[in-house]
């Protein structure tokens, strides 16, 4: 049987005839794909788990596996084996195309393996469970061999029942929401909340096995006639497995007027199941994670450190969690006596920051709570059931993305009720308002006095939250009996850090993906690479622990980081416009990734992980009238009103997407597709303009850096990916790059007016200087690397070399080929790495001396730079710690990727 559902393999078939009939017409005339002269490898690809453990006690596990061009056609199949040489099943599909057809990227899924995997052509072997997906009526019924899952296609209910056997382990997921409707500043007033539960409006299936199965359920949040938050739910089921996992997405389209109390207030933000209970209460096991794989671990009904002793058996096999004797062998002083001894029904553990868990139990409602324990860091791990079955259930980034909570309800009663709150109702309601008043800056010309103060673009209306979303993992098992505590050890790491197989820096390289030959594989061969390899390690090692000590966590924080440091206040300037959260500036999401594929790091994957979960949703719009724009970096990470495509670019999500094959990513990559519209409604520099413009749909005003390296990295990704919109995108791709190489100086023009109905730019009567420091470390030179390789079209890398070459030149250069030269620039270190790829495409040696040049001796890092932190201690701080005064999120992102681009372009031209 195919490994490749044989719909895949019919569409791409229709692909790839759809492409030679259609050839290049869309875009350049002379466009043709790049002739391929590299060697083709069709050799086994080891994979690997990032962490040790293996897959643990997750699902299951999905992995992007990147080919050299020309290597598998698309009808391909891939087989999987472990080390032993013995068959694992894996379910295989394609994600990305070369322009001549072959796989470019291929998605693998797996539900079983710990050690090193081999993928390679051939017949995959079929599951001994198979998952399966049928609908029928108002149902999704998912089997995966072990647990049965009817998810509803209408309604609130979203997880209809989970079933192991003949045995309900779980029913009635729903989403469940809290609005306040107003905010007292005050210690006056009235609390008042408004309860709103899921309501479907479409489910989706999009993968059916054999191995792995996605539903996708769409819907908003309804009370009444209200109907507002819109959620994206994708389930995943994979064969064999005793759990499912949920990836639950909201998007805030609620009111928040900055000075007005009443509004759109989120108090609570949550899943719920019920969790149907048979046992006595004796035999009914509560377990909630503490710090690492700790647990609290009692009975609805305890009956250990009683006053009279049932016996160290009974005893033992309670804490345990097996089934107790028969209570008429216990000692008859406990057994006449049960039903004198209470049952907690309620249990709360809620973590309203990254600090502090508090664990709380009671009886039931209407009595008062008992303090249970607490901690620092909760793992956001719970178990409800007993010897007859039960559900764990798990919330990943729990505390990283606090205010998080986790309810036990009527654990005594025959349904408790289980609610893993995302955002905790025992917070404070979320409050997204805009943080001032304006300041009297109603003007353009006072807006941009602001601007030269605190570096914050404000502009009234614009620092909105409407349409930002938030994306949130969580896992679930249906458990025949109460998991022994090495289970639910295996249950808490995976709920923490999900196991995620890897293709080895080595595949990536050789299949020349993200821009052939520039990253390379660590090296420290020579004192000079060593060095820099020490700088890159120094960069990541200081931003990873700054989130730490500054606590850079939150519901719509987690994964970003900050701009400038105040080195006064020995404090990163949260608070001061322009220089607070980062939102991209500069790319560090590139930095990281690129750190990431030329080492494998599983703790660097993890940081670009977190930062790309919400770059790619909080610092985005997905609904309004900014939908498919970003924000600059700002105090509030949709605060600044520059809304840009440079924030939204699709570059900085491809990495993730092709290595892990993430729907969720995909939705936000392929949203972008037709975010060319948004210059019609926006005009990215209308403060600075001095001519008058209108926004027009035949002739946009879009620079051809920052705006075009954001649109074409969406439409080159649809057109890798052949999705719905992919000839339109390819079109797209080809007729801008042929029309910036027709410009009278190419890139330097600096930007053109573009025709949305035909993509292409108007080609200028006259030559235009118009060069930015900003142009090219967005993406640009990654992109162009990627296109160049793709597409043969020699004028527009004469454009792009052109541009390379003398961006870093001297002015009298400048002005020799250009008639003027580029004015005031800076980020010379950045731009060493566009010397660099450059110089190797064109042989100019000359490029490659100056690449090196730039890179230690212009600005940004230095090899004079102290390359180390000092202590940093009360009173001078909140949190005692280390700083690095020296260091700034600009220069790094340069540093990093200038770092990593030279040595594997030039790492053998380095000057001695």
């Amino acid at each position: 049987m195919s490994s490749i559902p044989r719909r895949s393999l019919l569409r791409a078939a229709a692909v790839a005839g759809a492409a030679a009939q259609f050839s290049w017409a869309l875009g350049a005339r002379d466009a043709q794909a790049a002739p391929d002269a590299r060697p083709a490898s069709a050799d086994p690809v080891t994979l690997d788990w990032l962490e040790d453990g293996g897959l643990g006690a997750a699902p299951g596990s999905t992995v992007g596996v990147p080919w050299p061009r020309g290597v598998h056609p698309a009808d391909r199949t891939f087989a999987l084996t472990d080390a032993t040489g013995a068959a694992v099943p894996v379910q295989s599909w394609p994600i990305a195309y070369w322009p001549d057809g072959s796989l470019k990227w291929t998605a693998h899924a797996v539900s079983s393996g710990t050690g090193k995997l081999s993928l390679s052509a051939g017949t995959a072997a079929a599951p001994a469970k198979k998952v399966t997906v049928e609908r029928r009526g108002g149902a999704v019924t998912v089997r995966t061999g072990v647990i049965t899952a009817r998810l509803g296609t209408s309604g609130a209910t979203l997880v209809k029942s989970v079933t192991r056997g003949a045995t309900e382990i779980a029913a009635n997921g729903r989403l469940v929401l809290l609005r306040q409707p107003e905010i007292e500043d005050g210690d006056q007033g009235t609390v008042r909340y408004e309860r709103f539960e899921s309501a479907i409006d479409e489910v989706t299936v999009e993968q059916d096995g054999p191995v792995r199965a996605v539903v996708r359920i769409d819907g908003k949040h309804r009370k009444g006639s209200r109907r507002w938050l819109p959620f994206s739910v994708r389930l995943y089921f994979y064969a064999g497995a005793d759990s499912f996992r949920m990836v639950h997405t909201v998007t805030f389209d609620g009111k928040q007027d900055p000075g007005k109390a009443a509004g759109d207030f989120v108090r609570g933000l949550g899943v719920r199941f019920d969790v149907p209970l048979r046992d006595a209460s004796y035999d009914r096991h509560i377990r909630i994670g503490g710090e690492g794989t700790g647990l609290l671990r009692e009975a609805v009904k305890g009956i250990t450190g009683l006053r009279r002793d049932p016996g160290s058996a009974v005893q033992e096999a309670q804490y345990a969690g097996r089934a107790l004797p028969d209570p008429a062998t216990w000692d008859q002083r406990v057994t006449t006596r049960l039903q004198y001894i209470p049952e907690w029904g309620d249990y709360t553990l809620s973590q309203l920051s990254a600090d502090g868990f508090t664990l709380r139990k009671r009886t039931t409602g209407g009595h008062g709570w008992i303090g249970a324990g607490g901690g620092r860091r909760a793992s956001g791990f719970g178990y409800v059931g007993g010897v007859s079955g039960g559900l764990s259930f798990g919330l990943r980034d729990f505390w990283e993305k606090h205010p998080a909570q986790l309810d036990i309800r009527a654990a005594h009663t025959d349904t408790a009720q289980v609610t893993l709150w995302l955002w905790s109702p025992e917070a404070q309601p979320m409050d997204l308002r805009f943080y001032h008043d304006g300041m009297g800056q109603d003007t353009y010309a006072e807006q941009l006095e602001g601007l030269n103060i605190t570096y914050e673009d404000y502009e009234p209306g614009f620092g909105t939250p409407y349409g930002i979303a938030r994306t949130s993992e969580l896992l679930f098992w249906a458990n025949e009996s109460t998991p022994t505590p090495e289970r639910l050890a295996e249950q808490v790491a995976a709920v923490r850090v999900l196991p995620q197989l890897a293709a080895p820096p080595r595949q990536l390289i050789e299949a020349k993906v993200f821009g052939p030959g520039l990253y390379s594989e660590p090296d420290r061969s020579t004192p000079a690479k060593a060095k820099i390899e020490d700088h890159l390690d120094f960069l990541f090692t200081y931003y990873k622990d700054q989130v730490e000590q500054r606590r850079w966590y939150g519901f719509w924080d987690y994964g970003d980081i900050m701009h400038t440091y105040d080195t006064v206040r020995h404090q990163w300037r949260y608070d001061i416009g322009g220089y607070a959260w980062d939102n991209s500036e500069l790319s560090p999401d590139l930095w990281l990734w690129f750190a990431y594929l030329r080492s494998g790091r599983a703790d660097i994957f993890r940081f670009a992980e977190a930062m790309t979960r919400h770059t790619g949703e909080v610092d985005v719009y997905h609904l309004g009238q900014w939908a498919g724009l970003g924000t600059r970096h700002g105090v509030q990470h949709y605060a600044d009103s520059a809304k840009q495509q440079r924030i939204a670019n699709t570059t900085y999500r491809r990495y993730y997407y092709f290595l892990t094959a993430d729907e969720r990513v995909g939705d936000l990559m392929h949203a972008n597709v037709d975010s060319d519209e948004t210059f019609l409604a926006l005009d990215p520099i209308r403060k600075i303009r001095t001519e008058p413009y209108t926004p027009d749909r035949h002739a946009l005003s879009i620079g051809f850096g920052t705006d075009w390296s954001g649109l074409v990295s969406a439409w080159l990704t649809e057109w890798e990916r052949k999705g719905p919109k992919w000839e339109k995108a390819r079109a797209r791709v080809l007729s801008t790059m042929e029309t910036i190489a027709a410009q009278p100086n190419g890139f330097v023009q600096g930007s053109g007016l573009y025709d949305l109905d035909t993509g292409k730019f108007a080609v200028a009567d006259s030559p235009v200087v118009s060069v930015s420091h900003l142009s090219a470390v967005f993406g640009l030179n990654e992109l162009c690397a990627e296109l160049i390789d793709l597409v043969d079209m020699p004028a527009f890398e004469d454009a792009y070399f052109d541009y390379c070459r003398y961006f870093n030149a001297s002015k009298t250069e400048q002005a020799a080929r250009y008639g003027t030269n580029f004015g005031t620039l800076l980020l010379f270190q950045g731009h060493s790495r566009l010397d660099a790829y450059a110089a190797v495409k064109t042989g100019d040696a000359a490029l490659a001396t100056r690449a090196w040049s730039k890179f230690y001796a212009s600005d940004g890092y230095l090899e004079s730079a102290p390359w180390r932190t000092e202590p940093l201690t009360g009173p001078a701080a909140l949190v005692e710690g280390a700083e690095a005064s020296w260091i700034s999120t600009n220069d790094t992102a340069l540093y990093g990727l200038a770092a990593i681009e030279n040595l594997a372009l030039l790492g053998d031209r380095m000057p001695s």
